[in-house]
Order: structure tokens, then C-alpha cells, then sequence
């Protein structure tokens, strides 16, 4: 199920679609449902929820924005109200691709390993998890190799593997459930807000409060769909809380720290562009473009050169606190920030302290 919704926000970027002769795109089936004749009058959002294993009513809304949902084969809208016998379809612009995880001997780096669980420290570039366009070369196909010779890990079985996701472009920590009984119980800790999550992020700007609160719901922005936004007012997207401190403020720049209260897609790049300090060389939310400093060549030249020492957005999940699943022993790990974001927060600094601002 989740497959699906991540093909759907995906694809809403390719240009490579097919077509129909009429220059129209082609869709394919992925899922088909029948009303009883007993049916009664109900919103098509709730019809398919109560289907679908594992579905939200808020991504199913999405689908339908994207013209995904189909009754008796014409796009509708989420307060669609399907009637006794509608053939209720969910469509898409690929065929429906099953897919197996592939083990792959790619290097990564586990800094922790028991019985029920491993933690990883993943670079910047590495895809988490399998989706359109990334099908192989991903964390979950480097797991499956890892644990190759484990009988009891099955790469393929949602009940075991990744617990919670970071972005392709930000390094970091991650933790991974070998047993099922682990998974159940790490997730209740994320679902319940226990877990402990840091991050280090550079974004452009001084942040002149020391400290701060931000809270506004995140949900997929309706004007670009590869973007997050954040809804201040309404019922739009999921509740987001981000609390953050200034650790150092270097010129044009400052080095925050960010610890999550929830944890959505994109949340810290949203949500500290929503405050107006996008994160350094976030190319998704515009922070590649020069937006604070002086118009000299020598400045541009300068600022050029950090693109180049940290080609990605320059955010870090450094550290990582949960509770066992198994013992009841409160686990803390901590990451080294990379040399690549190292070395971006260093030449700032010297920036900073020199007399060319």
C-alpha cells in the first residue's frame, strides 16, 4: 500500500509518461472495488479507507487530487459519494510493478547490533527505501545483504526493517527491527513521541531568537507535488512540531540544532524555510541560490565554493534515543556530522570571523 502512494507523489514529476493517441496519458489499474447493492451513500475518502490496508484518509484525498481515483471510469474527487454497484478504481500513468527486494553488497555502516534490532549511520545519497526510480541501490537492499545469513529476516516482510525514514540528501541515524515484536514496539515509541531525535542543520540567514517552537500542519503543496508546505490554519496535511536552538551564527549563515517533537516528510527543510531560514543547499526548497549576503564576485565566488564542499542539503540526524524493544534499557547513539558538512560549517566560520562581511 505504501508502494503505491510513494509511485503516485513520484510520478507526478516524470516527463516520460505514456500516451494515448489522443495525447491524453495512459493509465493502468492498480486497485479495483465493487459497491454492494446494499451500499449506502459514502464518501469515496471513506469507502476506500475501510479497503485499503495501511491507507490514510489524507493520502487518498491526495490520489484523488491527482486524478488517481475513478468511479465507473471518471476521475472524482474525494467527497465523491459512492452509490450501491460503482466500480471504484485507483489508477495510475504505469502498470502496476510487484516487485521482490534484491539483496545488494553495498557498504553501510551499522554502529549498533543485537538480537532485535540494528542501528545505522547512513551517508547522503543513499535512498532509503525502494520506490519509482529506485528500485535497487537502496538502504533496504543493502540490509538485505547484511542480514543475508539471518533465517529469521525477511527483507520482503513490512513486519521487520526500517522503523522510520531520513531523505536521500541528509545523513545520518537510523534504527532497523530484525523481529516483528521489535518493529510493533519501536513504532508505538515514534507513534507516541518518546523516541529522542536531533539534528544539525546550516541554513542560510541569522537567526536572531535563541531558541524556538514551530508548529504548523505539513502536507504535500497542491502548486508543486515533488515540495511539502506547511498549512498554518485549516485541517490540510499533518500535525508538525519542530523545536530548535542556535548553536552558532556565522555570517550569512547559522548552525542550528533541530529536535524533532514529530516526524513528517521533509519536516525540518519545511519547516525552517517556513521561518524563513532555508537549510544550505537545499536545492528542493531553493536553498542553492544565494539568498543572504553582499553582490560581490568575490562573495559569489565564495559561496559557489560551499556548494561544492556539501553538495546536498546540509542536515544531520546526529542522535538517536529510544527504548529497547526487549530489555527496557533507554539506547542513545550519536553521529559524527560528515566531513563534507564538517568542513562547509568550518569555512563559514572562518568567513565569519574574517573582515570581508
Amino acid at each position: 500500500m505504501d508502494e503505491f502512494f510513494d509511485e503516485m507523489d513520484d510520478e507526478q514529476t516524470d516527463d516520460l509518461l505514456e500516451q494515448n493517441e489522443d495525447g491524453s496519458p495512459r493509465l493502468y489499474e492498480h486497485f479495483r472495488f465493487v459497491a454492494d447493492r446494499g451500499q449506502s451513500l459514502l464518501r469515496v475518502d471513506k469507502f476506500l479507507v475501510d479497503r485499503m490496508m495501511g491507507a490514510t484518509r489524507n493520502r487518498i484525498q491526495l490520489a484523488a487530487d491527482a486524478g488517481c481515483i475513478m468511479a465507473n471510469g471518471k476521475p472524482v474527487k474525494s467527497n465523491y459519494r459512492v452509490k450501491p454497484e460503482d466500480v471504484v478504481t485507483i489508477m495510475m500513468s504505469r502498470p502496476r510493478r510487484d516487485f521482490a527486494v534484491i539483496p545488494e553488497n553495498i557498504s553501510i555502516k551499522i554502529i549498533y547490533e543485537d538480537d532485535d534490532l540494528l542501528v545505522v549511520d547512513k551517508p547522503a545519497g543513499l535512498v532509503v527505501h525502494p520506490g519509482h526510480g529506485n528500485y535497487t541501490g537502496t538502504l533496504v537492499n543493502a540490509l538485505a545483504w547484511y542480514l543475508k545469513d539471518d533465517p529469521t529476516y525477511d527483507p520482503n516482510d513490512p513486519a521487520l526493517g526500517l522503523v522510520h525514514r531520513i531523505d536521500k540528501d541528509t545523513s545520518g541515524l537510523l534504527v532497523v527491527a530484525k523481529k516483528p515484536e521489535a518493529k510493533a514496539h519501536l513504532s508505538l515509541q515514534f507513534f507516541n513521541k518518546t523516541t529522542r531525535r536531533e539534528y544539525r542543520a546550516l541554513v542560510w540567514g541569522i537567526v536572531r531568537e535563541d531558541e524556538g517552537r514551530i508548529e504548523g500542519n505539513i502536507g504535500r503543496d497542491p502548486r508543486d507535488r515533488m515540495q511539502m508546505t506547511v498549512f498554518p490554519e485549516g485541517d490540510q496535511g499533518k500535525t508538525a512540531v519542530t523545536h530548535y536552538s542556535v548553536l552558532e551564527r556565522l555570517g550569512y549563515v547559522t548552525l542550528v540544532k533541530c529536535r524533532l517533537e514529530t516526524g513528517r516528510t521533509h519536516q525540518i527543510r519545511v519547516h525552517m524555510k517556513y521561518i524563513g531560514h532555508t537549510l544550505f543547499n537545499d536545492e528542493r526548497y531553493g536553498g542553492n541560490d544565494i539568498l543572504k549576503g553582499n553582490t560581490t564576485s568575490k562573495y559569489k565566488q565564495f559561496v559557489q565554493n560551499c556548494f561544492a564542499i556539501c553538495p546536498r542539503q546540509a542536515l544531520h540526524a546526529k542522535t538517536l534515543g529510544f527504548v529497547h524493544p526487549s530489555t527496557g534499557e533507554e539506547m542513545f547513539f550519536d553521529s559524527e556530522i560528515p566531513a563534507g558538512m564538517t568542513q562547509l560549517i568550518d569555512k563559514w566560520r572562518t568567513y565569519a570571523n574574517s573582515k570581508e562581511l
